[in-house]
């Protein structure tokens, strides 16, 4: 372990979350399909989520983006979890636009901050 954090993440996990919360690792990754408070019941007290955004959301056009970040932060907040790492549920996809990726970190980096 070496007093670093260790992140638990699957793709289409998501009744074995309980489980992989029981696995060891201080965050608990959720890809787009969960939402994030039906992730924190089945993951359980003292664990971090990390997720959850839909990776396609990137195609849409920038207010779409920030409305869909926004609702991920809103939901992570309203949890109180054990902490929250805003992520895409999923990799990136190829043909994703990198300044699109920029963007949204630019976009979540400001509204965490608030």
């Amino acid at each position: 372990h070496y007093g670093v954090p260790r992140i638990h993440f699957g793709v289409g996990t998501g009744e074995l979350l309980g489980l992989m919360g029981q696995a060891g690792a201080d965050i608990v990754g959720v890809d787009w399909r969960v939402p994030l408070n039906v992730a924190a019941e089945r993951v359980g007290p003292g664990k971090g989520l990390q997720g959850n955004l839909d990776p396609a959301v990137l195609f849409a056009p920038t207010k779409v983006v920030e409305t869909k970040a926004r609702e991920v932060l809103h939901a992570a907040q309203a949890l109180g979890t054990s902490g929250h790492i805003f992520n895409l549920g999923h990799g990136v996809m190829p043909s994703m636009d990198p300044d699109a990726l920029s963007r949204l970190v630019a976009f979540v980096h400001e509204a965490s901050a608030r």
